[in-house]
């Protein structure tokens, strides 16, 4: 059986990202890996194995496309207003909550904020699939 282990996204600042993934979601470096052309920098939180990869190509100044293919990365909270109002005090602007009720059952509430190379990130309030 596969075990997931991490995912990759390419930054142009390596500090500002990891500073933002520290402060925002609490993932921390777990493991650094440097070579001449690239630098890889992986961030981990105490309850997982997941891993997001930050990759950074050195020399590049140009801010990379996401296509569209990228979707998102998803973390889920206990109290998502709490989180939102740090969020919009840590200044990285959250858009508004939003809640996906379908037929009146709430499904989803949540909200999308971005990262300092764009990548968008669904923060999710811990409910039903949600776990």
């Amino acid at each position: 059986m596969a075990k997931f282990i991490h995912l990759m996204i390419r930054v142009l600042d390596l500090e500002a990202s990891t500073r933002f993934y520290a402060t925002a979601f609490g993932l921390t470096e777990n493991h650094r890996l440097d070579f001449p052309d690239f630098t890889l920098v992986y961030l981990r939180d105490a309850d997982n194995d997941v891993e997001v990869e930050l990759t950074l190509n050195k020399g590049r100044e140009e801010p990379y496309t996401h296509g569209d293919g990228y979707g998102h990365i998803a973390f889920v909270v206990d109290d998502l207003d709490a989180e939102h109002e740090r969020f919009d005090g840590e200044g990285f602007a959250p858009e508004n909550i939003k809640e996906f009720s379908p037929a009146g059952e709430k499904l989803a509430r949540f909200f999308f904020v971005e990262d300092p190379d764009g990548y968008r990130i669904e923060v999710l309030e811990r409910h039903g699939h949600y776990r």
